[in-house]
């Protein structure tokens, strides 16, 4: 994404002033045209761009430190989910051999390849021990997309979507732009679980969509089979008193990222009106190569019905199927993924680190992010301490939960070795102030 200084934020309603422009004939009718309508962006455009959780994003990442020293030597970034060491070699073979066209079709329009479903519907089974059909693993463009489509594909305008806080940074902009309305409630904050008295009080007869995200970022826990059922029971309870179905839409681009040996439990496992979204790019740390499925259980009511209103999404959303060669790759992308037991390494360097420390940090039974107490109640701050020692993480009011920051493991050794005397430093400062209480225990 392109850098903006802080002087530089564009006020994006207001036209250029005549003066900025050169003197062109499609200069004069633009400027012409403003005249007329002073205001030349969407309404739609404009209320995304007033929501907090966007803006708090979009302002982190284009006009803070973090944005004027990215990618600069010596920085040690805890931000974002990206890569820090080369590719995997099987990863880029796999592309590789995907680009080489067999046919003269090979890069004609693609909606789905149907052995890219068999391997994932194939993969997803061995994971869950449930029998998905290939025809219900509709392939999207990550998992960005695989929940907007599904969004869509249930909800109406004015209809209301569940989400817990601290939640994944886009859930809210999607719900808006497609007409929802969005409800928060909060996890509970000394488990991390899902608190499912506050879900239930949130609902109304307009709940239409809750998302459920595990294991999920930013805290790293799994829920359990005992609380996903209990989660089933209460929307099969609510669908029935509304006299209207809730979906829920299990977002689990990371289920396949679990440590010390543990099992994940999806929620389409219990509940039937639920959609899958996974995406590729977190198991393969490749974020940039959009690939990732909307997958229906067996279990699912008028399944052929719900696949025609995905893929009818898919089209006037912007053709929203992955590109040819992703999908040819996909059956050979099913047989790697990062390196688990490096990222549970790095896990456990860090939290027995910070925990010596004073920090009090939950150990994460999956994804690739520790979800720390802030050791000052102003978690900005603290992360700005952490910036004099050349370290960047994300605060936790970023996430819309304020008093903790965001480690992210795809950071390589060397910058977690390097980080550890600033993170010492950064709460030693922090002893003789204001500290928080605890938080989860590992």
């Amino acid at each position: 994404m392109p850098e903006r200084s802080e002087r530089e934020q564009p006020d994006w309603t207001a036209p250029p002033s005549r003066a900025s422009l050169p003197a062109t004939s499609a200069t004069t009718a633009f400027i012409e045209e403003t005249a007329i309508d002073s205001h030349p962006v969407s309404q739609r455009a404009a209320r995304i761009r007033g929501l907090t959780s966007f803006r708090l994003f979009d302002d982190y990442y284009h006009h803070s430190a973090y944005a004027r020293r990215r990618g600069q030597p010596g920085v040690i970034d805890f931000t974002f989910g990206n890569p820090h060491e080369m590719p995997r070699a099987a990863y880029v073979e796999a592309l590789r051999e995907a680009l080489t066209p067999q046919d003269k079709d090979w890069f004609a329009y693609k909606h789905y390849v149907p052995r890219a479903q068999e391997a994932a519907a194939a993969a997803l089974h061995r994971l869950l021990d449930v029998p998905f059909e290939p025809d219900d693993l509709l392939l999207t463009t990550g998992g960005f997309a695989a929940i907007a489509v599904a969004m869509r594909a249930v909800a109406d305008p004015g209809d209301e979507v569940i989400y817990s806080l601290p939640p994944w940074f886009l859930y809210e902009g999607l719900a808006v732009e497609a007409g929802l309305k969005p409800v928060r409630v909060h996890i509970n904050l000394e488990t991390f679980d899902l608190d499912l008295d506050a879900i239930a009080a949130a609902i109304t007869p307009r709940t239409r969509i809750v998302i459920v995200n595990s294991p999920n970022n930013p805290t790293g826990r799994i829920y359990r089979p005992a609380l996903l059922q209990r989660l089933a029971s209460l929307l099969d309870e609510h669908s029935a008193r509304n006299g209207r179905r809730i979906f829920l839409i299990s977002d689990e681009p990371y289920n396949r990222i679990v440590f010390d040996g543990g099992r994940f439990h999806s929620p389409t496992e219990f509940y039937p009106h639920s959609f899958l979204a996974y995406s590729y790019g977190k198991t393969h740390l490749a974020p940039g190569q959009r690939i990732g499925y909307v997958a229906l259980p067996p279990t699912m009511p008028a399944r052929e019905a719900m696949r025609q209103a995905i893929m009818d999404m898919q089209v006037v959303v912007g053709w929203a199927f992955p590109n040819a060669v992703l999908q040819y790759a996909l059956p050979r992308l099913e047989q790697s993924s990062i390196d688990i037991e490096h990222l549970q390494r790095k896990r456990d360097r860090l939290v027995d680190a910070l925990g010596d420390m004073g920090y009090r940090a939950h150990r994460p039974e999956g994804t690739f992010y520790l979800f720390v107490r802030s050791p000052i109640a102003d978690d900005r701050a603290f992360a700005d301490r952490l910036v004099e020692h050349d370290i960047f993480v994300l605060p936790g009011s970023l996430f819309e939960t304020p008093g903790f920051f965001r480690i992210s493991l795809t950071a390589n050794d060397d910058m977690i070795e390097r980080s550890l005397p600033g993170f010492a430093a950064a709460i030693g400062r922090a002893a003789g102030g204001s500290r928080r209480g605890p938080g989860p225990k590992g």
